[in-house]
């Protein structure tokens, strides 16, 4: 099952791309540390990156050919002590891709720019490569990290063409800023306003911990969409297309042979990893499109589904989903824009297809 039905901006392929070969760098390429306290100790090699974070940089190549390991370092760090990312945190992050082809020489790689699209990626460290990760991790939101990846070896150069990538020239400069950060367990701040009821399931849920929900005697579902929000945010209203980051449970309203409502798929039996999906456009359930989309970010919510805005009424109709009206738990963590599709044939190759990573979606039924 897919993770996220949108394509990812192509400035995560050129992460995927810079990196792809080093498992053929020499491991005396990467005995340099990786320097990120402060402007006095970065490696005097690495270009000069300027300007606001938050903002397209600036980036200024030294008077000398690239060299020819691997060094990186953060040219700025961010403010917030109490943000740190985490090794297995969801980062959202503007990343922009320069290539450094000589002295004093460089230039934007066309089309490896989020500041350009608008669109942040969202990057879980755990799935990015260590000399990538390892910079950013301990390091606060709103920081800025530039890292150089050596040119490409003649081999090197040869195994991306035959893969149908467009080897870079010269040594590839990643500046990487970090907008945002969700670890596992993130919820939404503040207290429930409501904890539902009044012929709806109530929901209880304590710190950072799978809710409770609890579904009165003899209630039955509504026929229409149900959205309650048991915690109202403050943030932008989620818009149809973002890449929205959420914490969810989901139960069905029909109880078991025991009488209970088990929960059929949660982030919660997950570690409570947040899970990001594209809204409104058909990547999960119709409910989901419609229910989340227009709601501020910060919310909590729960959303009672009937089986015709879920996966249907029957299990012949759902294929091994859940049959029937369904109830979730929402924490929309953040919100953000998507980033347009690679095109086929563009560097970094076309789009992946859904299906490519395999993690629950409630478009598809969870586990």
């Amino acid at each position: 099952m897919h993770r996220r039905a949108a394509a990812l901006a192509v400035p995560l392929a050129a992460i995927t791309l810079a990196v792809s070969s080093c498992g053929s760098i020499p491991e005396e390429w990467r005995t340099p540390a990786f320097l990120r306290m402060n402007g006095d100790q970065l490696d005097p090699r690495l270009p000069t990156v300027t300007g606001e974070v938050g903002e397209e940089p600036e980036v200024t190549f030294p008077e000398s050919d690239p060299p020819d390991e691997e060094i990186s370092g953060i040219v700025s760090a961010g403010s917030g002590e109490d943000e740190l990312v985490r090794a297995d945190d969801l980062v959202v992050a503007n990343v922009v891709q320069y290539q450094w082809t000589g002295p004093g020489e460089g230039e934007l790689a066309e089309g490896m720019s989020s500041y350009e699209t608008g669109a942040p990626d969202l990057i879980r460290m755990e799935q990015m490569p260590e000399q990538i990760s390892e910079v950013l991790v301990n390091q606060p939101v709103g920081s800025r990290a530039v890292y150089v990846m050596p040119p490409l070896t003649e081999d090197e150069q040869a195994q991306a063409e035959a893969a149908g990538q467009a080897a870079p020239a010269g040594a590839s400069v990643l500046v990487i800023d970090l907008v945002n950060s969700f670890n596992k367990g993130s919820v939404v701040p503040g207290e429930q306003s409501t904890d539902g009821g009044d012929g709806l399931p109530v929901v209880t849920q304590e710190g950072h911990s799978e809710p409770t929900i609890e579904f009165p005697e003899d209630a039955q579902a509504p026929e229409d969409l149900e959205v309650v929000p048991l915690i109202e945010g403050t943030g932008d209203e989620v818009e149809e297309g973002e890449q929205v980051i959420v914490q969810y449970t989901g139960v069905r309203w029909e109880a078991d042979d025991n009488g209970e409502h088990p929960s059929f798929d949660s982030t919660w039996s997950r570690g409570g990893d947040p899970f990001d999906t594209t809204i409104g456009a058909g990547a999960v359930i119709e409910g989901w499109d419609e229910g989340i989309v227009g709601q501020p970010v910060g919310s909590r919510l729960l959303l009672s589904v009937p089986a015709d805005m879920a996966y249907g009424e029957t299990e012949e109709e759902t294929m091994g989903a859940p049959a029937g009206p369904l109830v979730f738990v929402v924490d929309v963590l953040g919100s953000y824009q998507n980033p347009p599709p690679a095109e086929e044939g563009a560097e970094g190759g076309a789009a992946p297809e859904e299906g490519a990573e395999e993690e629950a979606d409630p478009a598809e039924g969870g586990e």
